[in-house]
């Protein structure tokens, strides 16, 4: 399968890294702070970082989409927050790396969809959130401009066929933040990416 799919594990990596890099400046002091998710501080950001990893390993080993949404918020930090979210990327692109893995059907919470689609997902779920956690505690909220503009021109297809996505109008944002405030008219490709992911990627829009 070509289009929006063409080097998605390349896209996890990457993604993935980003996420690491802002991680790895988060400070003691620094983990109870709150995030543009509102209903998580900076350590069930990652929390929900490193146990989605996981849950995606899961899914293709047959797990379903109801112990998905169970083990969504459990404790996959332990002592070691930072090695703990590295071995998750490692072991859900080990498991993305399979044969056949890319081709079989998962049972995700919002839709059966593909191991291809489900690491694009993945992908994009990672890079806004490398985004709240840079802005969570003052990191470097730049993403990397690749993989913006491969999430901004593949939302369609990221999303196809779920039943709650960031891209359709009558969605019921129990997943997906809804847009808010508005977007300034010189906004970059990052920012309207941001927006449209209910993110407000300027102060006070």
């Amino acid at each position: 399968m070509g289009g929006a799919f063409d080097m998605v594990m390349d896209r996890f990596l990457l993604a993935g890294a980003g996420f690491e890099a802002r991680l790895r400046e988060v400070r003691p002091e620094q983990w109870a702070w709150p995030t543009p998710c509102t209903e998580w501080n900076v350590r069930q950001l990652v929390n929900h970082m490193t146990a989605g990893n996981l849950n995606y390993v899961r899914l293709l080993q047959g797990a379903t989409r109801a112990e998905f949404l169970r083990l969504r918020d459990a404790d996959a930090l332990g002592t070691d927050p930072v090695g703990a979210y590295l071995r998750s990327v490692e072991e859900c692109a080990g498991a993305f790396a399979a044969p056949g893995a890319f081709d079989r059907v998962l049972d995700y919470p919002l839709g059966k969809v593909t191991g291809r689609q489900a690491l694009a997902v993945r992908t994009t779920d990672s890079a806004i959130h490398t985004w709240d956690l840079a802005r969570a505690v003052g990191a470097d909220d730049r993403l990397d401009a690749g993989l913006v503009a491969w999430i901004d021109e593949s939302l369609e297809e990221i999303y196809a066929g779920l039943s709650e996505t960031p891209v359709a109008a009558e969605t019921t944002h129990r997943f997906f933040a809804a847009p808010g405030g508005t977007l300034a008219h010189d906004a970059s490709r990052q920012e309207r990416l941001l927006h449209r992911m209910g993110r407000r990627p300027r102060p006070g829009a």
